[in-house]
C-alpha cells in the first residue's frame, strides 16, 4: 500500500494499482460513448420506431439500443460502488459476460442479414455468415462457464476475468465473424466499382465501409489485449481492459449500419448501387406509318395504344374503346393512352422506355 507524506494510508477505492486505474478511466471513456450515442440516434431512432412494419433488422436496433447502455450501466455500478462486497461480486461477476455475449449476437446477426441482402441473397453467403454466427453463440455461451471474478480488495469493484488465457476466443468468435463481414462488405463495393465508378471516399460512405472497418479495427485491438498483454498477478485486469468499449463501439457501429440502410429494412434492404442507378420512365411515342390504298382511295383508319392498353386487352380487344373524332376525322382531346383513329398519321403506339436517371449528367 501506498500513503502521503504525514503517513496516512489511503483507502482500497483510491490506492488502486496503474491497470486497475486504466480500467477504470477507461470505463468512464465507455459510459460516455454510450451516452452520447444514446443521445445522438434518438431523433433517428424515434422515426424509425414509426415506421410501418417490423422486419427482423428493426427489432434488432430497438433491442440493442435498450439493452446495450442499460448493461453496461449496471456493470458501471458494481464496478465503481465502493461499498460492493465480495460476497455480492460472487454473485455478480458473471452478468457482465452473458449479457455481453446476447449483445454480441444481435450485432452478429444484423452483420449476417445485412451481408446477406447486398449479395443478392447469396446461398453460399448466408451458409458462411451464418456457420460464423452459430460458431459465436456456442463459443460464448462456453466460455462464460470459465470466468471469474477479479480477486480486488473490498471498494476497488467487481470485474469478471478469464480464468485461463484460452477464454480469449470468446472474442477472437465475434472477432471472425466481424473481419468476414468487413471483407465482404469491402469486396461487393469494389465490384460496384465495375458498373459506376466512384471515389473511394464517396464509395466509403455511400456503403458504410468505415462503420464496417471501426467494428473490425476496435475487435482486433481487443484481440491484442487478451493474447498479448501479461497480467502482472492474479488480480490485474490487462485482459478486459477494453472488452467494454469493444462491446459498446461494436453495438453503437452496427446499429448505424441499420440506420445507413437505403429503403425497406425487410431481408437487410438492398444494396446501395440499386438505388443509385434506379430507372425511371420517360414515355416515348413511335409511328407505325400505312399506306392508303392509292387505288381505291380507301385509308386504313388505325388506333393508338400504350402498352399498358396493350397488356389489359385480349386478342379479341382490340376493336374495342374508340375515341370521339369529329367529322373531319380528328381526335377531340385525345390524352395519353387513350385510342385514336387517324387516318393522315396512321398507327401511333405509345411505349414506356426505361432509361438511366444517372447517365444525364445534371442528374441528381
Amino acid at each position: 500500500m501506498s500513503g502521503n507524506s504525514t503517513g496516512l494510508q489511503l483507502p482500497h477505492s483510491l490506492d488502486l494499482p496503474p491497470h486497475l486505474s486504466a480500467h477504470k478511466y477507461f470505463l468512464v471513456c465507455t459510459l460516455t460513448v454510450a451516452a452520447w450515442d444514446t443521445l445522438v440516434l434518438s431523433p433517428r431512432t424515434w422515426r424509425l420506431f414509426k415506421s410501418p412494419g417490423w422486419p427482423v433488422l428493426k427489432v434488432l436496433f430497438h433491442f440493442m439500443r435498450i439493452f446495450m447502455p442499460v448493461e453496461f450501466t449496471i456493470v458501471a455500478v458494481a464496478f465503481f460502488d465502493t461499498k460492493w462486497s465480495r460476497d455480492s461480486c460472487q454473485k455478480f461477476y458473471l452478468f457482465e459476460p452473458i449479457c455481453t455475449a446476447i449483445l454480441l449476437a444481435a450485432a452478429s446477426a444484423v452483420h449476417v442479414i445485412r451481408i446477406h441482402a447486398i449479395y443478392e441473397k447469396s446461398r453460399n453467403v448466408l451458409f458462411a455468415m451464418g456457420a460464423l454466427l452459430a460458431v459465436q453463440v456456442v463459443v460464448t455461451a462456453i466460455c462464460c462457464g470459465f470466468y471469474r471474478s477479479v480477486p480486488l480488495l473490498d471498494g476497488q469493484g467487481c470485474i469478471a476475468g478469464p480464468k485461463e488465457n484460452w477464454v480469449g476466443i470468446y472474442w477472437l468468435a465475434p472477432t471472425l465473424l466481424y473481419t468476414a463481414s468487413f471483407a465482404l462488405a469491402l469486396y461487393r463495393s469494389f465490384q460496384s466499382l465495375n458498373v459506376k465508378p466512384l471515389g473511394y471516399w464517396k464509395l466509403m460512405l455511400r456503403d458504410g465501409l468505415n462503420l464496417y472497418g471501426a467494428i473490425w479495427i476496435v475487435n482486433m485491438v481487443n484481440m491484442l489485449f487478451w493474447f498479448i498483454m501479461k497480467p502482472t498477478d492474479v488480480s490485474d485486469p490487462v485482459k478486459t481492459i477494453v472488452t467494454s468499449m469493444a462491446a459498446v463501439l461494436t453495438t453503437s457501429m452496427t446499429l448505424r449500419i441499420i440506420l445507413s440502410i437505403r429503403g425497406d429494412l425487410t431481408y437487410g434492404g438492398s444494396f446501395a448501387l440499386s438505388h443509385s442507378s434506379a430507372p425511371s420512365t420517360s414515355r416515348t411515342t413511335h409511328i407505325l406509318s400505312t399506306r392508303s390504298n392509292m387505288n381505291t382511295g380507301i385509308a386504313s383508319h388505325a388506333p393508338q395504344y400504350t402498352l399498358e392498353d396493350m397488356r389489359g386487352k385480349g386478342e379479341g380487344d382490340w376493336s374495342s374503346g374508340e375515341l370521339v373524332t369529329d367529322n373531319k376525322n380528328n381526335s377531340l382531346g385525345a390524352g395519353e393512352g387513350e385510342i385514336v383513329r387517324d387516318a393522315a398519321n396512321g398507327v401511333k403506339i405509345t411505349t414506356d422506355r426505361q432509361v438511366r436517371y444517372d447517365q444525364y449528367p445534371g442528374a441528381k
